[in-house]
């Protein structure tokens, strides 16, 4: 899987920093990130649910080829 934030989206809610902190944190702008070498989920179940979360919908998950 792979993460990524619209930033021109997100309106900082931190949802997502708030279900998922080891993923996922709000920049100086108070804008959701996804933390630098966590773009893959860092393996957390949550992951899924940060997104769903979201008001806005500002996070994409995509699947990845795990060959």
């Amino acid at each position: 899987m792979h993460i990524s934030i619209d930033s021109n989206r997100c309106i900082g809610s931190a949802q997502c920093a708030v279900t998922v902190p080891a993923v996922f944190e709000q920049d100086e702008d108070g804008l959701s990130t996804v933390i630098a070498g966590r773009e893959d989920g860092a393996g957390q179940p949550l992951v899924r649910e940060a997104a769903r979360a979201c008001p806005v919908q500002a996070i994409t998950l995509t699947e990845t080829d795990r060959t």
